[in-house]
């Protein structure tokens, strides 16, 4: 039999790869033996030298996702770029934080269009190719407010929420057409987004109190799961939220 998890041959879209989580789950994607394309309003420099040093390529795309417009063209420069699409992980996100009543419109769009809006036409764009070729794989970032309300981030958890349920949609829609829609959860993780609550000495120590296996998580906790969704391990796996949360959510 051959190796569920191996990623040989397949090339993978991660949006937002420049750092944190993105990175984390492009490097073990690579590992895996996938081909990378980083999408993002940043270039992808570190992890391209990384994914490079596996032995695997790396396309950087660059790419606003603040809007629409450039989604149709991700995809295909992706395509012409490395041959083939097989994997997209939508993982370019934003958060703001204010309280409810301060919250403006702005905080609210900008959020909205990248975690959702974007996110949305993402997996259209990808879901057009991969129903036409009749297999692809599709990993959404969810997070710990696809579960939660949260505090202070009204768009992030509202754009979470909708990350969830869109992937349950397209997992019922697109399931006989060889396409699997699942997402990660991740837990508390110490990334760019979580540093203003690392540096609150109160809200650090009660994340930390919290979670069963007592430390913040790091963007490589991720890699095994993405792994698994992304390979052929997964493919009777469908519409699936999964925590990786070093147990937050059982606590």
């Amino acid at each position: 039999m051959t190796y569920p998890f191996s990623l040989e041959g397949k090339v993978a879209l991660v949006t937002g790869a420049n750092t944190g989580l993105g990175q984390g789950i492009a490097l073990a994607l690579a590992a895996a033996g996938a081909d990378i394309a980083g999408a993002g309003i940043v270039p992808a420099e570190e992890t391209a030298a990384k994914v490079r040093a596996l032995g695997r390529r790396f396309l950087n795309i660059e790419a606003n996702l603040i809007s629409i417009e450039p989604v149709e063209r991700v995809v295909r420069e992706t395509v012409e770029g490395l041959g083939g699409l097989d994997i997209l992980v939508n993982n370019a996100g934003l958060i703001r934080r204010a309280d409810a009543v301060e919250f403006s419109e702005k905080d609210w769009d900008d959020v909205m269009n990248v975690n959702i809006k974007s996110a949305f036409f993402m997996c259209q764009a990808a879901g057009k190719h991969f129903i036409a070729q009749g297999r692809g794989k599709i990993i959404n970032i969810a997070s710990m407010l696809s579960f939660q309300g949260g505090i202070r981030v009204p768009s992030y958890t509202a754009s979470k929420s909708g990350i969830a349920g869109i992937t349950r949609l397209l997992a019922n829609e697109w399931a006989q057409r060889g396409v699997t829609v699942n997402a990660i959860a991740p837990g508390y993780m110490a990334t760019d987004n979580t540093a203003q609550l690392r540096a609150d000495e109160d809200r650090n120590k009660a994340i930390l109190d919290r979670i069963p296996a007592g430390r913040w998580g790091r963007p490589e906790d991720l890699g095994g799961t993405a792994v698994f969704l992304a390979s052929s391990a997964s493919d009777y796996v469908n519409g699936a939220v999964i925590p990786v949360d070093g147990g937050w959510l059982a606590r």
